[in-house]
């Protein structure tokens, strides 16, 4: 006999399954740059092609329009949300003339810390020190705490520009040990759980390390205030909270949360004077506790990174999207045809 478990997890799939149910797609940065070790980047000619995709077959909608359907129970058929996580430059040269060409809106989720800054994104910085071609010393070792994590980097500290070609646009964490990418892989398991001095102060280390110079490429760099106000100038950019320093919630005490949390949202209101009700999770991550401070900040929603799409019953708090990849776009249209039955 099925048991009445069995029998409710059955009535609720066939709920989700045929009643409306919206997309909301994660995009970082539209660009064409050198390496991509996470997959961050899309094309802008490839971004076009998906918001032609957007607007011949799906209902494109802001995430608070969505917010708004969803608390009343009628999310429109093919109903696709468009966000943008970090705060990248390019989001205001690349993206957002294209999403006026077809006039489809986005929310752009800002780290506040990065903004203005002269320098990468830590993520990205650690690929320039250790992702381009060249020769590295054969030993890494750093001082965390006063403990010394040490590397043997073996063949990898030679890295010549045909393996950078070749592997410019593999993932990390699917990389061959030994390889130049799983170093990196395993420099930035370390540094990801670190508070931002600590995680900045072995940045540094590493670049007097690797003998590189404090440049951050123009093609990677953070939105300044001035671009961030330019960027919202309109009615189809909504400009959300993403955390100051852009940490691993999870890994950190309630108090410094908050503080994370609350201090985005302050700084971003200074900006614009007006209040900032959108927020996503960095690296999706957090827990129950992270959900309890987003919403006691006045925060209206918040994005995770759940590849699953979203319906009546989904947390308002823990909205699911989709990553995006440098896609074309009939491989966009087929992904999202599938995304729409997920």
């Amino acid at each position: 006999m099925v048991g009445f478990y069995q029998l409710s997890q059955a009535a609720r799939w066939l709920r989700k399954r045929f009643e409306s149910r919206a997309i909301i797609l994660m995009y970082h940065s539209i660009a064409n740059v050198g390496s991509d070790p996470w997959g961050l980047r899309v094309q802008a000619s490839h971004f076009a092609e998906h918001l032609a995709v957007l607007r011949k077959h799906a209902c494109p909608m802001s995430l608070q329009q969505l917010v708004q359907a969803q608390q009343k129970g009628n999310i429109p058929n093919r109903a696709v949300v468009v966000t943008f996580d970090d705060g990248y430059a390019d989001n205001l040269y690349n993206a957002k003339p294209l999403l006026e060409k077809y006039n489809i809106p986005a929310t752009i989720f800002v780290a506040s810390g990065w903004i203005g800054k002269a320098c990468e994104f830590w993520w990205d910085e650690l690929d320039r020190l250790l992702l381009q071609p060249g020769r590295l010393p054969q030993t890494l070792d750093l001082n965390i705490n006063d403990h010394i994590y040490h590397w043997d980097l073996g063949q990898a500290a030679d890295y010549s520009e045909d393996d950078y070609r070749h592997y410019r646009y593999h993932n990390v964490w699917q990389s061959k040990p030994g390889s130049r990418l799983a170093l990196y892989y395993s420099v930035w398991q370390l540094l990801r759980l670190l508070p931002q001095d600590q995680r900045q102060q072995a940045i540094e280390d590493i670049r007097v390390w690797a003998g590189a110079e404090p440049v951050a490429r123009l093609t990677h760099r953070s939105l300044s205030v001035e671009e961030l106000r330019s960027l919202e100038a309109g009615e189809l950019i909504e400009i959300g909270a993403h955390t100051i320093t852009h940490p691993f919630l999870s890994a950190h005490p309630a108090a410094s949360q908050w503080a994370e949390i609350w201090q985005s949202k302050v700084q971003l209101e200074e900006i614009f004077d007006h209040p900032v009700t959108s927020f996503s999770y960095p690296h999706g991550d957090y827990t129950s506790e992270t959900l309890r401070l987003v919403e006691e900040a006045g925060f209206r929603c918040a994005c995770s990174i759940v590849a699953e799409s979203a319906w009546k019953k989904s947390g308002r708090f823990q909205l699911p999207r989709f990553d995006v990849q440098d896609w074309s776009g009939a491989e966009f249209n087929k992904r999202l045809s599938q995304w729409f039955h997920h």
